[in-house]
């Protein structure tokens, strides 16, 4: 196991009025390295519920497209987002691992 911090947003705000199964959330990494990292988290049934709002809130052109989290999981607890943090640092740096295709440099650009 890695060893990280780990600050889940819904411990500190509003602790035990979170729906685990259907929400997002933030959350702060921090490796003894010194490296910080800020992740926007999503449950896979939040996703549907973020589809749903953009077409009722005509946003995203009602819907045609929706701007992804930094990672989906199954639910909203310390332990699935620990677990999930810990996997993905033994695949490699967060920074490489998470959303690498919106990583561009000038030349793929062009």
């Amino acid at each position: 196991m890695r060893d990280f911090k780990l600050w889940l947003e819904f411990e500190e705000v509003d602790p035990g009025n979170w729906d685990k199964e259907n929400e997002f959330c933030n959350i702060h990494v921090d490796l003894p390295d010194g490296r910080h990292y800020g992740i926007n988290v999503w449950t896979y049934k939040f996703f549907e519920t973020a589809i749903q709002n953009s077409i009722k809130n005509k946003d995203n052109l009602s819907g045609l497209y929706l701007i992804p989290p930094d990672i989906f999981v199954k639910e909203l607890t310390r332990d699935c987002i620990h677990k999930t943090i810990d996997d993905l640092l033994r695949v490699g740096d967060l920074e490489k691992v998470l959303n690498p295709s919106v990583l561009a440099t000038a030349t793929d650009s062009n």
